[in-house]
């Protein structure tokens, strides 16, 4: 693969390298993108967090009713 960044990160690529970070180009742009994809999965945890923390304050304020596991076998006849 072949790819074309241009002049600014051409450079931030050539300094890692510089710095001892990485010994080639595709090395950065490997390490750049395992980066990438933990800090897209740590937001989604956060994401998920906010969410669960969201239902859980709609439950204890009463705005949302839950039902109990036998509640719902006897409902759907399980």
């Amino acid at each position: 693969m072949n790819v074309n960044l241009g002049a600014p990160y051409e450079l931030i690529i050539k300094k890692f390298m510089e710095r001892g970070y990485a010994g080639s180009q595709t090395e950065v742009i490997r390490q750049a993108l395992m980066i990438y994809e933990r800090e897209i999965e740590e937001e989604e945890v956060v994401l998920v967090n906010k969410a669960t923390e969201l239902e859980m304050q709609q439950i204890r304020s009463g705005a949302v009713k839950t039902k109990n596991i036998s509640e719902l076998k006897k409902k759907y006849k399980l």
